[in-house]
């Protein structure tokens, strides 16, 4: 299940967030996560399953249409199970009149995370 970011969330984020490579450096982690906090057009939500969060997806609001992935995460123990799908599937969902546009970092994950089923 998707939940919003709150600050009380911080340690959980900037932990989830550091699976990847750009967001290594402690400095860019808190940056990053403050920018969430901080600025109104950017979005970061938590995956929750059972009591653990154990993945991330954040973007940002381009214009009217567009949100930006820059984000998308998922602990190395709980990967390869279809939550990285589960994620993009339901913030479509909950942006259904959105287009969702992933980063060229994070493009071949979102592509792969963004596949129907059935599809090649």
């Amino acid at each position: 299940m998707l939940i919003r970011y709150k600050k009380i969330f911080e340690k959980i984020a900037m932990g989830l967030l550091s699976f990847m490579p750009e967001e290594k450096d402690l400095k860019r982690l808190q940056q990053t996560v403050k920018q969430y906090e901080t600025d109104e057009n950017w979005y970061l939500f938590l995956w929750k399953a059972n009591e653990d969060f154990i993945g991330l997806i954040g973007f940002v609001q381009t214009d009217e249409k567009t949100m930006v992935v820059q984000h998308i995460t998922v602990n190395p123990s709980h990967r390869s199970q279809g939550i990285g799908k589960q994620m993009v599937k339901s913030v479509q969902e909950m942006f259904p009149d959105k287009q969702f546009v992933p980063t060229d970092t994070i493009a071949s994950f979102f592509q792969h995370c963004n596949k129907t089923e059935g599809s090649a």
